[in-house]
C-alpha cells in the first residue's frame, strides 16, 4: 500500500484532475454498480454531505438513537444542515419498517417537521458490528419509494458486513440513494471515505465538500491507499471476524464478564458484571500492551484489523485468562 501511494500520480482533485482520485471514485462507483463516487477525507464528512444533500433546514432525519451520524459527528446534522432528528429505539442499531412507520410526519400539519430522510448503518458500531437483515434493508428501501424519501447508508464498515451477508454488492447498492464507504476501517488505508450515489447527487455533493472546506489538492497521494484497500483487502477481513470470534470465546469463559455482544464482524464488546471495574480492567489490557476503549457503563470494546495478527489474538486471549479481576 505504502508503494502505491508513493508512487501514485496526482492532479488538482478541487479540479476533478487527480488521476488517481478520479481511478477510485470511478473503481468503488462500477464496484457497486452506482454511477459517480466522491472521495473525502472522512466517514464524518461523507455523511454530513449526504445529509446535506437530502435535506433542507427545518426537515427531519430518522435513524437509530445510537447510530453515528447522530452520536458521533458533533452534531453535525443540526450545525451543517440546520435539520433535526427523530430518534428510534431498535435491535443493535438496526431499525425496522416498522418503527419507522409510525414516526413519518404529516406533511400538512405545519407544528411538525418534514421527514426527509432515512439513514441506516451497517455494520452498527454501536450494535457491535451488527449486520443488517437484507430484507429488512429490502422492506425500508420500497417504503421509502412510496413516501419519496431518500435513504441514506451509514456503511463506515460495509465491507464488513459484504464478506459475511453473501449477497451481490451492486443489489445491496441499488436500496440506497447513497452510500458512504470508509477506507480507514478494516480496509486498512490510513484516510478516506467515498460517497457514492447517482450523478446528480454526486455533482450537488462536489460543491458541499467544497463548502465544508474538504476540497483537497494533490490528494491522489492518499486515495492510492485507498484504492489498493478496496482492491487487495476485502476478502482477508473474514480473518478479523475469525480473530474477533476468538475472542468472543475467550470472554465469555470469564467469571467477571456478563456478556458478549453477538459477534457478527470484527466488533467486540464485553459487557462486565461489575460496571464498577471497566477502567480497572482496560488498565491491566493497557499494562499489556492492549487499547481497548471504554464503550458505555461497564462495556469494553475490542476491533480487530489487519494489523493484527493471530500471534496478537493468541497473546490478548491469555491476557484474558490471567487477569486478576
Amino acid at each position: 500500500m505504502m508503494d502505491a501511494m508513493f508512487s501514485a500520480p496526482v492532479g488538482d482533485d478541487v479540479f476533478a484532475e487527480d488521476p488517481t482520485i478520479n481511478e477510485l471514485q470511478e473503481y468503488t462507483a462500477d464496484l457497486f454498480g452506482m454511477e459517480a463516487a466522491l472521495y473525502c477525507s472522512s466517514g464524518t464528512q461523507t455523511n454530513q454531505i449526504a445529509i446535506n444533500v437530502h435535506v433542507q433546514p427545518g426537515g427531519e432525519v430518522i435513524t437509530h438513537k445510537e447510530s453515528h451520524v447522530y452520536k458521533y459527528e458533533g452534531g453535525g446534522i443540526a450545525r451543517n444542515s440546520g435539520a433535526s432528528v427523530r430518534l428510534l429505539d431498535g435491535n443493535r442499531g438496526r431499525i425496522s419498517v416498522e418503527q419507522i412507520a409510525p414516526w413519518m410526519n404529516n406533511p400538512d400539519d405545519v407544528h411538525y417537521p418534514l421527514t426527509q430522510l432515512i439513514s441506516l448503518e451497517d455494520t452498527s458500531n454501536r450494535g457491535g458490528g451488527a449486520i443488517y437483515d437484507f430484507n429488512e434493508i429490502k422492506k425500508i428501501r420500497a417504503f421509502c419509494l412510496e413516501r419519496g424519501l431518500p435513504l441514506h447508508l451509514d456503511g463506515a464498515r460495509l465491507m464488513n458486513a459484504m464478506v459475511e451477508n453473501g449477497v451481490d454488492m451492486k443489489e445491496y447498492a441499488s436500496q440506497f440513494d447513497s452510500i458512504s464507504l470508509c477506507l480507514s476501517k478494516g480496509l486498512g488505508a490510513p484516510v478516506g471515505s467515498l460517497l457514492i450515489g447517482k450523478k446528480d447527487f454526486i455533482k450537488k455533493a462536489h460543491r458541499v465538500r467544497k463548502v465544508f472546506g474538504g476540497g483537497m489538492r494533490q490528494a491522489g497521494i492518499i486515495a492510492a491507499g485507498g484504492l489498493f484497500a478496496l482492491k487487495n483487502n476485502v476478502e482477508r477481513l473474514r480473518e478479523d471476524h475469525a480473530h474477533a470470534r476468538a475472542l468472543e470465546s475467550a470472554f465469555n469463559e470469564m467469571d467477571w464478564v456478563d456478556n458478549v455482544m453477538g459477534v457478527d464482524t470484527n466488533i467486540v464488546v464485553v459487557v462486565l458484571k461489575n460496571h464498577d471495574l471497566r477502567d480497572s480492567i482496560i488498565s491491566k489490557f493497557n499494562d499489556a500492551g492492549m487499547t481497548p476503549m471504554p464503550f458505555g457503563p461497564g462495556m469494553i470494546r475490542f476491533v480487530t484489523h489487519l494489523d493484527i495478527s493471530k500471534s496478537d489474538i493468541d497473546q490478548t486471549i491469555e491476557c484474558i485468562r490471567s487477569l486478576n479481576v
